[in-house]
């Protein structure tokens, strides 16, 4: 860990630079659902987990009195008391070693891991414990559990405080990754989460808390590995997940402002299981793809969804799959810095010109 771990800024707990609003369900029967941030989505999910079974308990750094680094469990110290919400030591790799530990046992942890990159203090529990005891053991053992982390850039936490690497966990068998982008997803990959045999990171981005959509009262789930038509189109295939899904609507709109072209764009809510099937669908209908990533462009996993629809949708392609991704380049602290290094608007319709000239710049240049 880090000396920041122990101390982390109650100013975190404010972080969310997100839309005022954020595209959600449409309304149910035509009347108006509930609306609520993606932080109070997930805290409901904790609570109902909570609430729910008595095997459930949440572990983390400065997650009881405290609240949270992100203000997520604030409260739940109150309410469900120091046994099942669990302040742990400065030691990721102990944390994640306890928690698989509880879940083989028949516990079902609920893990909070400051940031990502924290995680990867705890890689070999996850990668070579969590992920492949289920296989080791001929199905003997389990370990259900979640893993909560914080990832993404845009806040100004620095280099090794700003990464996204969820991608890095995806390509591990035997590990799930959901990386909601709406309050109503949020909850639902929560609720599917929890009631998973194996492990599940969670990932929540950093700008994303104060986002606002709707969710309704009504049960519902959203299930690992089925992602999400946000817009639909006829003209290019946007792919995205977590904020990368808000780029790549601001830049449908633009696109279609700027020459009425119809950008569908595609939120993958999980990158494993990886809903490959719906992804195709829409590039076999619009001939042309983009997919845009936070982390860096070298070995992201924009390369991994971009290579398979190649190969599975050659025939239908008008032109090459194109990435947009931030840059090769650590984090940098500066806010103007740090933004250009993160893709945007901007970058995706780019992009789609290099790609496919389909998109004329203008001279506007909030668009180009």
């Amino acid at each position: 860990g880090s000396l920041l771990e122990s101390t982390p800024p109650r100013s975190l707990a404010s972080v969310g630079r997100a839309p005022a609003a954020v595209v959600g369900p449409e309304s149910i029967g035509g009347i108006r659902v509930p609306e609520m941030t993606i932080r109070e989505a997930i805290a409901l999910g904790l609570r109902e987990a909570l609430d729910s079974d008595e095997t459930t308990f949440l572990m983390g750094e400065n997650i009881g009195a405290y609240g949270g680094a992100y203000g997520v469990t604030e409260g739940l110290l109150d309410r469900y008391g120091p046994q099942r919400v669990r302040d742990a030591p400065i030691s990721e790799a102990a944390i994640a070693g306890a928690a698989i530990g509880a879940a083989m046992g028949g516990m079902r942890p609920i893990v909070e891991m400051m940031t990502i990159t924290f995680a990867l203090l705890a890689m070999d529990q996850f990668v070579n414990h969590a992920a492949k005891i289920r296989y080791v053991s001929n199905g003997r053992l389990q370990a259900p559990m979640v893993i909560r982390t914080v990832t993404g850039g845009g806040a100004q936490m620095g280099a090794s405080h700003s990464q996204s690497l969820e991608g890095w966990f995806a390509s591990v068998p035997g590990l799930k990754v959901a990386a909601p982008s709406t309050p109503y997803d949020a909850l639902g990959l929560l609720r599917a989460a929890v009631r998973e045999a194996g492990p599940v990171l969670y990932a929540e981005h950093t700008l994303m808390y104060e986002a606002r959509g709707d969710v309704p009262d009504d049960w519902y789930e959203v299930p690992l590995g089925k992602a999400d038509v946000r817009r639909s189109g006829s003209d290019v295939t946007l792919v995205a997940h977590s904020r990368m899904v808000q780029v790549a609507l601001e830049a449908a709109r633009e696109l279609e402002a700027a020459g009425g072209l119809q950008a569908e764009v595609v939120d993958l809510r999980t990158l494993c299981p990886l809903d490959m099937d719906t992804i195709l669908e829409s590039v076999r209908k619009t001939g042309r793809a983009v997919i845009v990533e936070e982390r860096w462009r070298t070995g992201g996993f924009a390369g991994e969804i971009a290579s398979t629809v190649q190969e599975a949708a050659f025939d239908q392609l008008d032109g090459p799959v194109a990435r947009v991704a931030g840059a090769d380049v650590p984090a940098p602290y500066a806010a103007d810095l740090e933004a250009a290094a993160l893709p945007g608007p901007g970058d995706v319709l780019r992009a789609i010109e290099r790609a496919f000239g389909i998109f004329r710049s203008t001279n506007d240049s909030s668009l180009v």
